[in-house]
């Protein structure tokens, strides 16, 4: 093939597959192009397994291939069944298996150099084994997100006195038996123990993360799969796993920046600082806001938004949690044929995974360009007749803003309290994952909606068609 060598094509391949990575990691960057940048990147992806496959010496492509079919039909049958409610555990879950493999990858690798009879090089060695590591992290701290996120166990912070310092224990110990076995042939049973402190050590690190902190952890998690699929790459010596991994790790740890930015935390304050736990609540309740409320019924919802030039409506966990998507879109869509404006505000860190908010309205069908992010609309509150919030709490709590003894002091908030109206639909008074109240609720401006988000969103959608309840 124009008198390139064999493995010059491999790696002609690889240079493709990279190109594609990096397009349609760009493309993925807005709502509107990220159908597409997903297909370009699996593409690439395709294009790789095949190169890997015709370059490798394979043991049993037939064992490959099972592998592959058992995979994809796993992958079709979850992707096609998950709701976009429980979109966070299935990119956790994913995530997890990603650093999984990767850490299999590397145990093989080094076992098959230090107990099969060859000497392992102290470098490859080394690799091998801090590739085991992150990605045994990876994967364990997956799974834990993995349960919280489904309610296996509880999404709370879970807490212990000196938890901290047994979780620096449990990293030197790793990072002593990294050395040991990177510099000696010590015994299988080594290498296990060093295994389950890395497994442990991801348990143990996402245990005290709370819900709030959710979208951080998974961003975290997220690059060190890719940290742990460059480092197998180097270990394999495949350019593409590299070029992948170093793409995901970068991509991850900007996100992670990004999140704790939104939240105006440092990323220590999350992974230690055990937020939303019990000891964080009692000191919030300490200064809780006292006044009055307005409890107001859907009638009068209703006659305000039917008066309204222009509405922003502001999703948090709530919504999805009430899977009440479809339900907002359609009420949106009526405000509008009323001659409203209607547009989305969207927090960085509303719901639990990065860009929830805007995955569970892109399953509604809601138009790309109706969704703003805190930046572009948060000066357009102050002149904005309507806004419902719709389950977020701490993502619009003024307390951010003008209470220094508050916990969520200096986080950016949309400034939903400077609309001329805001209705909160909300199940009952209950705190945020913060644990503090929330100033808004309490403000002359704002009015409380009680209710299921998706009954109340129903209620109004049949009222503003008059058609009567009960009918279809």
């Amino acid at each position: 093939m124009l008198g390139l060598t064999f493995g010059e094509v491999i790696n002609l391949c690889y240079l493709v597959t990279a190109i594609l990575f990096i397009v349609g990691l760009k493309r993925l960057s807005h709502p509107t192009t990220a159908r597409q940048g997903n297909a370009i990147a699996g593409v690439g992806m395709l294009i790789a397994v095949v190169a890997t496959l015709l370059d490798r010496h394979i043991v049993s492509y037939w064992v490959i291939a099972a592998g592959m079919v058992v995979g994809g039909v796993i992958g079709y049958v979850a992707a096609k069944r998950v709701q976009m409610t429980a979109m966070p555990q299935m990119v956790a879950l994913f995530n997890g298996t990603g650093g999984g493999a990767a850490a299999l990858v590397a145990a093989s690798e080094f076992l098959g150099g230090t107990h099969g009879g060859a000497t392992m090089p102290p470098a490859m060695a080394f690799t091998s084994l801090f590739t085991l590591l992150i990605g045994s992290i990876s994967f364990a701290g997956s799974a834990i997100a993995f349960a919280k996120l489904q309610e296996l166990m509880s999404g709370k912070p879970v807490t212990y006195p000196g938890q901290n310092f047994v979780n620096g224990l449990l990293g030197l110990g790793a990072i002593a038996l990294l050395g040991l076995l990177t510099a000696t042939h010590q015994p299988l049973a080594v290498m296990l123990g060093f295994a389950a402190i890395a497994l442990l050590l991801g348990v143990a690190v996402v245990l005290p993360i709370g819900g709030a902190d959710m979208p951080v952890i998974i961003a975290v998690l997220n690059s060190l799969t890719g940290m742990a699929a460059a480092s197998s790459g180097f270990l394999l010596q495949n350019n593409a796993l590299i070029v992948a991994g170093a793409l995901v790790g970068a991509s991850g740890t900007l996100l992670t920046v990004l999140m704790c930015k939104a939240m105006h935390r440092s990323l220590a304050n999350v992974l230690f600082g055990a937020f939303g736990s019990a000891s964080t609540s009692a000191a919030a309740d300490a200064s809780a806001v006292k006044g009055a409320i307005k409890d107001i019924t859907a009638e009068d919802a209703l006659m305000i938004l039917e008066n309204a030039q222009s509405v922003i409506i502001v999703p948090g966990y709530g919504l999805a949690v009430a899977r009440a998507q479809h339900a907002v879109r359609e009420l949106a869509d009526l405000l509008a044929e009323n001659g409203a404006e209607v547009k989305y505000a969207i927090h960085p860190v509303a719901g639990r995974m990065p860009g929830h908010m805007n995955v569970l309205l892109a399953e509604a069908d809601v138009p790309y360009d109706q969704l703003f992010d805190l930046e572009e609309i948060n000066d357009e509150f102050a002149k904005t007749d309507v806004v419902m919030v719709l389950g977020a709490n701490d993502v619009v709590n003024p307390a951010a803003k003008n209470n220094p003894a508050s916990p969520i002091y200096g986080m950016p908030v949309l400034n939903v309290d400077q609309a001329k109206n805001v209705i909160v639909v909300k199940r009952s008074m209950n705190a945020g994952f913060a644990g503090i109240e929330n100033e808004l609720f309490y403000q002359d401006n704002t009015m409380m909606l009680f209710g299921d988000a998706k009954k109340v969103l129903e209620g109004l959608v049949r009222e503003l068609k008059g058609t009567p309840a009960g009918a279809h």
